[in-house]
């Protein structure tokens, strides 16, 4: 054999003898894991029969304690009930004797009532003999009654006759008959209580004027030492104080823009003069001037001042001024102790802050006009609420009176019918002109109380109402035609400026306008110098680029 071939045969060998070894140890692995098995099942079988073994002691263990406890559970029950049939008899047993003892007491109340039942029995058969007794008393005495009374009727009888006789014989001797003598006894009794009673209504009258009038003048005097104050006139300009004459170039604007602007935007007169620091608003209108007054000043404050601004702050300026006529107004209305005024009425009522009657400020007379006529009322026993609520809105349709058509008076009352005041009222404040005669108490003394607040010395001026008077005429006299938006009387009545709408108005019409304005106030206004009318026709286009 060659080496090959031995090499072979080693080999041969060497898997056999390592195929025999892997079969003896998978043998024993076989017969490890047999007897593993084998001891794993004895050991679950002793487990098992211990767990049982367990199992069957404590369910013993647990039907012992069950037994106790339901043992225990029926001797409670039992107590319990043996308890409850107790309290029940004791229960019983206390109902038992309450309703005895009721019925004791209902025995011993019917016992009582049939004992004073009996006793009024006999108290009743007692009083019915009284009664009897006093029923024949009084048959008695009516018998003896009736005899009086025949006596007296024949006693009476004699008598008339005897006065008829005497009566006749009077009238033989007077020679008058009973009805004349009666007649000219009561005539003359008549005309001396006539003749008394005239000497003492005489009497009384010269007594009451001589009072009346003391009365009177006391009164007047008292009330208008009462309400007296201070009287300032009202004047046609305002000044604008100002930080710097450096601002007044700004005021002015490039080329005057700004001062135009102002000026068209707030109906004033603008006047920058030499005065330092200073600038002057020039309007008949107080509200206008105001408006134009807090305008600079905002603008100042702002910095701002180019056209646009001015209009927006005008705008502004003039919402803010609606707010502040509402404070004023309601201010004076709560001041007065109107709490319950109409809220439309509370800007009325402030406007009259701004409005002036010959100097004399609208709203300080109309306070002055309730505080008096209340005062005179109170004196006089009227009825001081109505005549001091009729004061206060007397002049109510001043207010209104340049933008409406009417007296002041006719505008009042239907302000008043419309924002709900009583008739009492508005019939009081309607006859202080004397459009109206008066039919109260109230209504004669808001017509005495306005005449005192007018005539006191110092109180009103008359030529600052005149000219006012003449500029609103310039304004109604512009805005009377057609196409006009708004017009404004400056240079103190000087100059009248016309803003027409350029939609409606063309040039030839704007220039035919102002002829005609000026044709109509050389007819029908007197006025000192000369008045220019000037139209201004303006196209604004305005786009917003977004």
């Amino acid at each position: 054999m060659n080496l090959i071939s031995w090499i072979f045969l080693l080999l041969f060998f060497a898997a056999a003898g390592v195929g025999l070894l892997m079969a003896l140890r998978a043998q024993k692995a076989t017969v490890d894991a047999s007897q593993a098995q084998a001891r794993a099942e004895a050991d679950i079988k002793a487990q098992r029969e211990k767990l049982l073994d367990e199992a069957q002691r404590e369910a013993q263990r647990l039907k012992d304690r069950g037994q106790q406890e339901a043992e225990a559970l029926r001797k409670e029950s039992e107590l319990k009930a043996k308890e409850q049939a107790l309290h029940a008899r004791q229960e019983a047993e206390k109902l038992l004797a309450e309703r005895q003892a009721n019925l004791e007491k209902q025995e011993q109340r019917f016992q009582s009532k049939e004992q004073s039942l009996q006793a009024k029995e006999e108290g009743l058969d007692k009083k019915l003999q009284q009664v009897d007794q006093k029923a024949k008393d009084l048959d008695a005495l009516n018998e003896k009654r009736k005899a009086e009374l025949e006596k007296l009727e024949a006693k009476q009888a004699e008598a008339k006759q005897l006065v008829e006789a005497q009566a006749q014989r009077l009238e033989e001797i007077a020679g008058l008959t009973r009805e004349d003598a009666k007649k000219e006894l009561t005539a003359q009794l008549e005309y001396a209580a006539k003749m008394d009673a005239a000497k003492l209504v005489r009497r009384i009258e010269d007594e009451a004027q001589e009072e009346a009038a003391k009365k009177a003048r006391w009164t007047i005097g008292a009330a208008i030492q009462r309400v007296a104050s201070d009287v300032v006139a009202e004047q046609a300009v305002s000044s604008v104080q100002l930080p710097s004459d450096d601002l007044k170039g700004r005021i002015i604007g490039r080329e005057g823009r700004n001062i135009r602007a102002l000026e068209k935007a707030t109906g004033c007169d603008l006047i920058v003069d030499d005065t330092p620091e200073s600038i002057v608003v020039s309007s008949f209108d107080p509200i206008r001037r105001e408006v134009a007054r807090q305008a600079i000043l905002k603008l100042l404050a702002d910095g701002r001042i180019h056209p646009a601004r001015i209009e927006e702050v005008v705008e502004k300026v003039k919402v803010d001024m609606d707010q502040h006529l509402k404070e004023i107004g309601e201010a004076a209305c709560i001041e007065l102790g109107f709490p319950d005024v109409h809220p439309k009425l509370h800007k009325l009522v402030g406007r009259l802050n701004y409005r002036t009657s010959y100097g004399q400020n609208v709203l300080e007379h109309t306070k002055e006009v309730a505080r008096i006529a209340e005062y005179m009322a109170g004196e006089m026993g009227a009825n001081a609420k109505l005549a001091r609520r009729a004061g206060l809105f007397h002049d109510i349709g001043k207010a209104i009176d340049r933008e409406v058509e009417g007296t002041h008076i006719e505008i009042g009352m239907q302000l008043m019918q419309r924002y709900g005041e009583k008739e009492e009222v508005i019939h009081a404040m309607s006859c202080h002109h004397g459009d109206f005669e008066p039919r109260t108490v109230e209504a004669m003394l808001i017509t005495a109380a306005d005449a005192l607040s007018a005539a006191r010395p110092g109180a009103r001026r008359e030529m600052l109402e005149t000219y006012v008077k003449r500029l609103e005429k310039l304004e109604e006299i512009a805005g009377s035609y057609k196409g006009v938006q708004k017009s404004y009387a400056m240079q103190a009545g000087r100059e009248i400026r016309i803003l027409v709408d350029a939609g409606s108005v063309n040039d030839d019409q704007a220039y035919w306008i102002a002829k005609d304005v000026s044709r109509r106030i050389e007819s029908e206004m007197q006025y000192p110098g000369q008045i220019k009318v000037t139209v201004m026709r303006e196209l604004r286009a305005v786009e917003i680029a977004r």
